[in-house]
């Protein structure tokens, strides 16, 4: 059974740092394109950054330089670590698997259930 979770989210300070975490089970994540996406009130879902299986990264331009993902292979799990966090970037954060073959039958696009990150002011 394929199954996010993540954690990691929280209030903090504008400047301050967090770190997300995707745990991930019933696939591998090295095995597929990942991705973290948010969702701000009164906003569209957005992507924030993906990383594919080979490893490579993409950021949104709102977020370059200042987020980073990254992924451990031993853990399943994939990270955002958000620093210089700023109070437009208040959203719930979810993370994506794209495509998983969870079946022989089935190919399926897989969500958290999302954390929130709150940055004050």
């Amino acid at each position: 059974q394929v199954q996010l979770v993540e954690s990691g989210g929280g209030l903090v300070q504008s400047g301050g740092s967090l770190r997300l975490s995707c745990a991930a089970s019933g696939f591998t994540v090295s095995s597929y394109a990942m991705g973290w996406y948010r969702r701000a009130p009164g906003k569209q879902r957005e992507l924030v950054a993906s990383i594919t299986s080979g490893g490579n990264t993409n950021y949104a331009d709102s977020v370059k330089g200042r987020f980073t993902i990254s992924r451990d292979n031993a853990k399943n799990t994939v990270y955002l670590q958000l620093n210089s966090l700023r109070p437009e970037d208040t959203a719930v954060y979810y993370c994506k698997a794209d495509r998983v073959r969870a079946a022989p039958w089935l190919i399926s696009d897989y969500w958290g259930q999302g954390t929130q990150v709150t940055v004050s002011p």
